[in-house]
């Protein structure tokens, strides 16, 4: 049976694409310097596939920064704000332009608008449209990528975004029209680039429609029927393999059955089930080709070869062999590059590392699925069958995963536990007399720049080369000089910028048990921006505070209020690769449990303002709307569970960034934060709509400065997005507060943003009367 990868990592194994990206950005290497780092990278893979076994390799899956804004490029949809250095830029300005904004040359411009890649830690770029948009041929990235992988001899399959998912995942920029209007438009340019892969050479096209395992209306499935339909007249010679993944067809399964396609691709990882569907469905006649996801691409778990086979084994009943196809459940990109990179004994014990595969241990998978369902497996695929079953076998039942006393607190838990103690209107008055802040009171989401000497001294620690002694020196005086800069220039609420941490996942899963760590298990977030999951591998506790000593050290420099900072339970869980073999919901709850005693161990040192981020809360929503309340219930309870140990008097703050909050406003209100903080910026304070429409109760931080961008935003743009914010909100609830944190940032935009930030607050404090707060 044929394996078909849909995608693999592009940032190299060590991260050479991200070192590349920032130096070019730095202007310390070229463009054709950049180009030639990601042709090294491209061909590694390549032939890693082609060595590998894999027999539909995939191109076009690599890109720079995203490959919804390669779409963007590839159509020509260029916002009309870029449309000067489009003119008189290089290609490369213009793409990173929209990535990133562009603030030099006497250019002034911002990037498109980001948020999450469904339910993925992923971001991507969000194509904006317009009534009138035009399309062209701009980009031949695609054909010029596959036309680089047959000079090495390798035949790929290229893989293209949909033209419908491409629109789906837009937004239109005026009124009185659909984005899916523009369909009949963007097609003839999409048939110019398949006319051209073609004409390369192409046979196989793996189409992206990830929109499909989403809820779609009547509108959005008959694009898709008519996308089809027109490829199909238009290019009967082409190999088309429908590609949906991250859940199953569902309620799109009829229209799905009913397209002439060549191949149809399941996520069996995510919906196993769907798989039974297809095979009792009359629409389905054993034509199409089935291409299994049976290897987990959103986790570093090995493949259970008896499940997967079981599966096959299933399609095998009912189609003829060579019509199924043995394929990862998605693209690779949301798993780390190589497990044999990682060496150290200490953080990633060879006890539990035998139960992982990174990307490449999986591509291994796939060839050895292959050959296990094959009517006589080879010898080698046998005795791999024999290792992966002893494997299960030892991993079940080691006592490493275990907690007796984790497992009884999370079974003890009552409503209680889940309660503040009095409502938000008492919370306020209390909080207001505690803190005593000003109208409009300003602050930041918690990290500041993580310096190169910042990294370079936690390096140091790591090798052993300075002593703990020397690094919490280092971390003192860093800690120190935020402190001052933050008091020098008026911010309200400080926090202590934390430099001691290497990532706010993996700082907390450090502190905790039941974690293991990779060293180069990295994977992309967006553009160069690449996060290191931690492991959870068995049951959570901790033994000792986690934050505490830094926090109040930093408290003790100053008489403002100084935020402890933490990461909050649905977060740790979505930012890291989690245990397979007991429910999510109950490892969240056991992550709640820790951070709800750091939370009182903060507030015993004395800290009156604690910050429990959530930002993946909406990442870890279910794509359909049928299973959103069992998941809602359980994550709302977990920040509760994390959150409600604390008297009144002290205040509690949420960060949320990227998400779109109309459909579970609901929710985000019963978590009860007293203050929360979100992204706004880049959409012009668009996402307030959903918090004015509910009336929600409580403050809120609305963004005013974009961190993802280098630009530094002046005190006009920034006074306009708050009396924008002051139109839809009262004003005795409104905080001041850039998009997020600080630590991909410089120092120089960084005080120049915020030396704005503060400006425009004190201006909004004296044109503004503060009204008393009315319940």
């Amino acid at each position: 049976m044929k394996t078909n990868l849909l995608g693999y990592p592009r940032i190299g194994a060590k991260r050479e694409l991200k070192k590349a990206l920032e130096k070019y950005w730095k202007g310390e290497i070229t463009a054709t310097e950049l180009h030639q780092v990601g042709q090294a990278i491209r061909k590694e893979n390549w032939l890693m596939h082609k060595e590998a076994g894999i027999d539909l390799i995939p191109s076009n899956d690599f890109s720079l920064y995203d490959q919804v804004l390669d779409a963007t490029m590839a159509y020509g949809n260029i916002p009309t704000r870029y449309s000067e250095i489009k003119r008189s830029k290089s290609d490369l300005d213009l793409y990173f332009a929209m990535a990133r904004g562009l603030q030099k040359d006497n250019y002034d411009v911002t990037a498109l608008e980001m948020t999450k890649w469904f339910d993925t830690n992923y971001h991507y770029l969000v194509p904006e449209f317009s009534k009138d948009q035009s399309f062209e041929l701009y980009s031949t990235k695609a054909v010029d990528e596959f036309k680089e992988a047959l000079s090495l001899g390798v035949l790929t399959k290229p893989v293209l975004i949909s033209p419908v998912t491409y629109l789906y995942l837009g937004k239109e920029k005026e009124d009185g029209f659909h984005r899916m209007d523009l369909l009949d438009s963007l097609t003839p340019i999409f048939f110019e680039l398949l006319e051209q892969l073609i004409s390369a050479g192409a046979k196989y096209i793996q189409l992206d429609e990830p929109c499909l395992a989403l809820d779609l209306d009547d509108r959005e499935r008959n694009a898709i029927k008519k996308l089809y339909l027109n490829i199909a007249q238009k290019f009967p010679q082409l190999n088309v393999i429908l590609t949906n993944y991250f859940d199953c067809y569902g309620d799109n399964l009829e229209t799905v059955l009913q397209l002439p396609v060549y191949a149809l691709h399941l996520d069996l990882v995510r919906c196993p089930l769907q798989l039974n569907d297809i095979l009792e469905s009359e629409l389905y006649t054993g034509q199409q080709i089935l291409s299994l996801g049976v290897v987990d691409g959103r986790n570093i778990w090995k493949n259970n070869f008896d499940k997967a086979l079981t599966l096959i084994d299933k399609a095998k009943e009912h189609v003829a062999h060579e019509k199924i196809w043995i394929a990862g459940s998605c693209s690779f990109l949301h798993t780390p590059y190589d497990l044999d990179l990682e060496e150290d004994e200490e953080n990633l014990p060879t006890k539990i590392k035998q139960w992982m595969a990174f990307s490449k241990q999986k591509l291994r998978e796939l060839a050895s699925l292959s050959q296990l369902a094959s009517d006589i497996p080879s010898e080698k695929a046998a005795v791999a069958l024999i290792n992966n079953r002893r494997q299960f076998i030892e991993k079940q039942n080691s006592s490493l995963i275990h907690h007796p006393r984790t497992k009884q607190r999370v079974q003890s838990l009552t409503e209680i536990d889940k309660q503040r103690k009095n409502s938000f209107g008492i919370r306020q008055e209390k909080q207001k007399q505690e803190l005593n802040l000003p109208l409009f009171p300003t602050t930041t989401i918690g990290s500041f720049p993580q310096t190169k000497a910042v990294r370079a001294c936690r390096g140091k620690l790591k090798r052993n080369t300075i002593t703990q002694e020397e690094y919490d020196e280092f971390i003192r005086k860093e800690t120190e000089n935020t402190i001052r800069f933050q008091e020098n220039i008026g911010l309200d609420v400080l926090v202590h910028g934390e430099f001691e941490r290497n990532d706010m996942v993996e700082y907390f899963g450090e502190k905790l048990k039941g974690f293991v760590f990779s060293s180069n298990g990295w994977v992309q977030s967006y553009g160069s921006r690449c996060v290191k999951p931690p492991i959870i591998y068995g049951d959570i506790h901790r033994n000792e505070p986690m934050t505490v000593k830094w926090t109040t050290f930093a408290q003790s420099l100053t008489k403002k209020p100084v935020k402890g900072m933490l990461t909050g339970p649905v977060t740790i869980l979505q930012w890291s690769f989690v245990r397979d073999d007991q429910p999510r919901s109950t490892t969240c709850k056991q992550i709640a449990l820790a951070i709800r005693d750091e939370v009182a161990d903060l507030e015993k040192a004395g800290i009156k303002i604690i910050q429990i981020d959530e930002p993946a809360i909406r990442e870890g929503l279910p794509l359909r709307r049928e299973q959103w309340t069992f998941y809602l219930d359980w994550a709302v309870d977990c920040f509760r569970l994390a959150s409600c140990g604390v008297e009144d008097r002290t205040q509690i703050h949420t960060h949320m960034c990227y998400s779109e909050f109309n459909d579970i406003i609901q929710n985000i209100s019963d978590m009860d934060a007293d203050v929360i903080t979100i992204e706004t910026s880049r959409s012009e304070m668009e996402l307030l709509d959903a918090f004015v429409q509910f009336k929600y109760p409580n403050e809120i931080g609305p963004g005013v400065y974009d961190i993802h961008s280098s630009r530094v935003p002046n005190e006009e743009e920034m006074e306009y997005l708050l009396q924008k914010a002051t139109k839809l909100l009262p004003i005795e609830n409104l905080w001041v507060n850039p998009d997020c944190g600080l630590k991909t940032r410089e120092w120089p935009e960084t005080e120049s943003a915020l030396i704005n930030l503060v400006k425009v607050a004190k201006k909004m404090r004296a044109k503004s009367i503060a009204t008393p707060f009315v319940e």
